[in-house]
């Protein structure tokens, strides 16, 4: 028996519709699926019912796939793909595999040869390059920034350093609520000339990608309690 495909699926990045975000063949090939490899269960249900309000399920096998998870049983969630199923890998919000758990089935996968298709869908860190004028030719992606902000600051001098000297994009991130400590960081320890970019609620109605430099930045921030948002550090092309 052949073996199934691991579709990696996007979700949003938030908000209560997928229409203008999820391509309609993505939700087609999406809701024929019944077993999923999940970040959180809650969040991946309510997602697959936006999708289609009558998707069963109760006919559907979930595992979940986070932090937390033994790496061992990663082997055991794509069982039914070595039994010829095919197999969902969901992430919380976005596109899984990139900054997500996600990336531990597909490396698992391929070394079991079983197929491997992305799907297309909304990725909050191209969105904020895209719309950030910075280099995309060349560029970073962080994560999470540390969390001691002696650390922070280290890190968020060393970007503006290093795009300084080789024009490198820097993309980075931090939890909601600790977004504003990121942006006073930003503003009180970086020079008045480095460009920053902040995207914030992509996707959403309320969604705002604004570049500047600190200098003006201090003049125009805004509140970012509670909004997921990525930064940028980088020279405007």
């Amino acid at each position: 028996m052949a073996n199934g495909t691991l579709y990696m699926v996007p979700t949003t990045l938030g908000g209560e519709t997928t229409e203008d975000i999820i391509p309609n063949e993505v939700k087609n090939e999406v809701i024929k699926l019944r077993t999923f490899i999940v970040e959180d269960l809650k969040s991946a249900r309510r997602y697959l019912r936006k999708l289609d309000r009558t998707f069963p399920i109760d006919d559907s096998t979930f595992f979940v796939l986070n932090k937390r998870t033994d790496p061992g049983e990663i082997y055991r969630f794509i069982k039914p793909a070595l039994a010829g199923e095919d197999i969902g890998v969901l992430s919380e919000a976005g596109c899984p595999g990139v900054a997500d758990p996600g990336a531990a089935v597909v490396a698992v996968a391929h070394s079991k040869g079983i197929r491997v298709v992305p799907f297309v869908g909304p990725s909050s860190i191209l969105l904020a390059l895209m719309g950030s004028g910075f280099s995309g030719q060349q560029f970073s992606f962080h994560g999470y920034l540390p969390k001691e902000r002696k650390d922070r600051i280290r890190a968020l001098k060393h970007y503006e350093s290093d795009t300084r000297r080789t024009g490198c994009t820097h993309l980075f991130m931090d939890t909601p609520f600790r977004s504003m400590h990121v942006l006073d960081d930003l503003l009180n320890e970086l020079t008045d000339p480095t460009m920053v970019c902040i995207a914030s609620n992509l996707t959403l109605p309320s969604a705002s990608v604004r570049t500047m430099s600190v200098k003006n930045w201090r003049d125009n921030a805004y509140d970012l309690s509670k909004k997921p948002t990525i930064f940028a550090i980088g020279t405007v092309q």
